[in-house]
């Protein structure tokens, strides 16, 4: 994507039902917007959406408007955000990370996310998704617990050493877990 300083997040729940993601698309296209990146999903009972737009200033200002006026017609909780993606020849050598796909399994257990989060954030690598679902296993029911996330590794950061590391801290947590450059 070419760097457009002229950008919008657009964050929203609200309860699950046919039409959200057209409404929403609509009225952003109706006012020269345009989806860059999205995350959609429903959780519980409940729909929540996340939006990257770009367009003009003057066009971004007008479906903010627009979207926090409809709020309440569309049925959802929203909040807004402008911001700006960094050009890539802003970017140092030091400041480029490497992406990697990290994928866990184990028996559902409280705190599986946050010692995950700790260990990748305690040394400086940010989780850029995360995704997790829970469902009963096969034959026995118990509660599995899913995580697929991709960090981005500083090129400072030895990868054998981490995934080393990591592999240790999942075995002490019994968790099945990988951490793999992506496939191309």
């Amino acid at each position: 994507m070419e760097n457009n300083p002229n950008q919008l997040v657009i964050s929203a729940i609200g309860s699950d039902r046919p039409g959200i993601v057209n409404e929403l698309s609509q009225l952003i296209v109706q006012n020269n917007g345009n989806i860059d990146d999205s995350r959609m999903t429903v959780l519980g009972g409940e729909f929540a959406i996340i939006l990257l737009i770009s367009a003009t200033a003057n066009e971004l200002n007008r479906i903010e408007q627009l979207i926090k006026q409809q709020a309440s017609s569309l049925e959802l909780n929203i909040i807004t955000k402008q911001t700006s993606d960094k050009a890539l020849s802003e970017r140092t050598l030091d400041d480029k990370k490497i992406p990697y796909i990290v994928e866990v399994l184990a028996m559902d257990n409280p705190g599986i996310v946050y010692k995950l989060a700790d260990f990748f954030s305690s040394r400086e690598i940010n989780i850029q998704s995360l995704q997790t679902d829970r469902y009963p296993a096969p034959h026995t029911g118990t509660q599995m617990f899913a995580i697929e996330m991709i960090i981005a590794v500083p090129q400072s950061i030895i990868i054998n050493d981490l995934r080393e590391d990591f592999l240790d801290l999942c075995d002490d947590m019994n968790l099945d877990a990988s951490i793999e450059a992506p496939r191309l």
